[in-house]
């Protein structure tokens, strides 16, 4: 007996387009370039999904030292001294703090330095 797939084949490549919604040229229409384009998409969002992380990592380290350099130390010194004195502070907590609570920042900054 023959198997009559138009329903299910409809509804397959609807699915998919309407995946693809927003994407240019024949990415949004055809089932094909559709499928291509959702594959390189998914491929993109699991790499940057990684590459966020370093970027956040990046981004609070870049705060750090600028708000330590106002202070007069390098951020490099001022993560060693952190070690050092056994401070368990990661970077996104210092960065936060250094935005927006600036004086007990400024009270961790002194600790580490001794003064």
């Amino acid at each position: 007996m023959r198997v009559k797939r138009g329903i299910v084949r409809h509804r397959r490549h609807k699915k998919i387009r309407s995946l693809a919604k927003g994407y240019q040229g024949l990415g949004h229409t055809t089932f094909v370039k559709a499928k291509e384009r959702l594959i390189k998409a998914g491929q993109h969002a699991y790499r940057d999904r990684k590459k966020k992380k370093r970027t956040f990592r990046s981004l609070w380290i870049i705060r750090l030292n600028a708000s330590l350099r106002e202070s007069g130390t390098k951020y490099s010194v001022f993560i060693d001294q952190l070690h050092k004195k056994g401070i368990q502070l990661d970077r996104k907590t210092l960065s936060e703090m250094a935005i927006h609570e600036p004086e007990a920042f400024k009270k961790i900054v002194e600790s580490v330095q001794g003064k």
